[in-house]
């Protein structure tokens, strides 16, 4: 039995404000970070996770992390694995922690750092990755990992047992197939705000050069930049591959519409976060506008819970389901979330691209094939290509797919001598 006896919150931090690389209309000089944590065991087993930030937010999440530790000391493995929903829901029920901020804002972020710890822990006990652990689930012990307070208005645990029970054929083929050919990726290396054109140029020959099939680019800063900035991109990848776009929140719902107009002629896939996204009844407006136009709504990355989402998807306002391994309460939400998109048949399309967000989602969107969607259509899960080289078990990309990790957890563990270079703010990547 692996009890936990310790609990460790590190302050990790990437300048990457000194590249531009991450640089959105809405997010001009972000350092992303981490906010870390490790559980100790009394066996030795070690447990790592982590909420991504873009900066001084790490302050403010490291405090919530420790908030949550009075929850977590004392608890064993064996019971998280048992009922990971049960768990789940006591670490959300602390009535004095829940008042500054029940499921969203930096106490839910601080809790995702420590769900995602735990089930790395749990992956490792089993000696699993953890997209292999929770693909073995009988459709019984899947539903024991979500909590559906507040969600069986739109699906309850019997109808999410039949939807898992419906994708039982099958499932040990895709399973083979997952470990064999990877999951789809999408790529935004060439489509950061602040990159000049001739970059743009470069990187999205590169993209094509290295087989990338869906291609997203940040637009709303400036109108006349996004279409030049747009037509170079056309011009280098053509016409048969996907162009999404994301404009970070920065619209107001009648200008979204209006830019996404202009934006229409080089026939964007998605147009991501067009507006607020605590805004269901805005994305819904804008959705309905751009029908006619072939362009969906996707958002999601900054979905802070999973009722945020089920008014969503009950509200038909996104095309493109995009969750978040460190923007939700960790891994239980996100799967309360693919079951929630998988009733109303909407595909998911993670975010990624922070530091460890890709290493994290590429889980989660293995499980969504494997056991609950069974599907591939329309699905592809975010790759950008910096930081990577900081994990002990990194992201693979081959033929443009993410390869199936191998080693157990849930590839969360930054290596020890990048986390002594980048910890805030005695760190040698700080201190020079």
């Amino acid at each position: 039995m692996a009890r936990i006896n310790r609990i460790e919150v590190r302050d990790i931090r990437f300048p990457t404000s000194r590249a531009l690389d991450g640089s959105d209309a809405m997010n001009p000089d972000p350092d992303y970070s981490s906010a870390y944590v490790v559980l100790r065991t009394d066996t030795g087993l070690e447990g790592h996770g982590s909420a991504f930030t873009i900066g001084r937010g790490n302050d403010v999440v490291c405090a919530a992390i420790r908030a949550h530790e009075h929850l977590v000391l004392g608890r064993t493995v064996e019971e998280f694995a048992e009922n990971p929903g049960a768990f789940w829901r006591s670490l959300t029920s602390d009535s004095q922690l829940r008042w500054i901020g029940p499921d969203k804002g930096a106490i839910h972020l601080g809790l995702a750092a420590i769900v995602n710890a735990l089930w790395d822990l749990h992956a490792r006990v089993a000696g699993l990755p953890l997209w292999r652990l929770v693909s073995g689930f009988t459709p019984e012990h899947f539903v024991r990992c979500v909590d559906f307070r507040y969600l069986t208005d739109a699906i309850t645990p019997d109808e999410a047992l039949e939807l898992l029970r419906g994708k039982l054929a099958g499932k040990a083929v895709r399973i083979s197939e997952i470990a064999r050919e990877g999951y789809p990726a999408y790529t935004t290396s060439a489509g950061w705000l602040g990159y000049p054109d001739e970059k743009i140029r470069r990187l999205s020959r590169e993209a094509v050069a290295e087989g990338w099939n869906h291609i997203k680019v940040k637009v709303g800063r400036d109108l006349d930049d996004d279409l030049r900035r747009l037509a170079v991109i056309r011009e280098e990848i053509g016409w048969e591959r996907k162009l999404m776009v994301d404009a970070n929140q920065v619209w107001e719902v009648p200008q979204a519409i209006a830019w996404m107009r202009e934006l229409a002629r080089f026939k964007p896939w998605w147009i991501e976060e067009p507006t607020s996204p605590d805004d269901v009844l805005g994305h819904a407006t804008i959705a309905r506008a751009l029908e006619p136009l072939g362009i969906g709504v996707a958002t999601g990355e900054h979905g802070m819970n999973r009722i945020l989402f089920k008014q969503l998807l009950q509200a038909r306002a996104i095309s493109f389901c995009q969750i978040d391994s460190c923007r939700l309460g960790g891994v239980n939400e996100n799967l309360a979330v693919l079951l929630l998109a998988a009733k109303f048949g909407v595909p998911v399309c993670p975010h990624a691209g922070g530091v460890g967000l890709c290493e994290f989602v590429r889980h989660i969107s293995m499980i969504d094939y494997t056991c609950v969607s069974g599907s591939l259509e329309n699905r592809v899960c975010e790759f950008v290509d910096h930081l990577h080289e900081h994990f002990v078990d990194p992201v693979r990309i081959r033929n443009a797919r993410y390869v199936a990790p191998e080693m157990p957890g849930y590839s969360t563990e930054i290596l020890p001598e990048s986390l002594a270079a980048h910890e805030y703010p005695g760190g040698s990547a700080w201190r020079r």
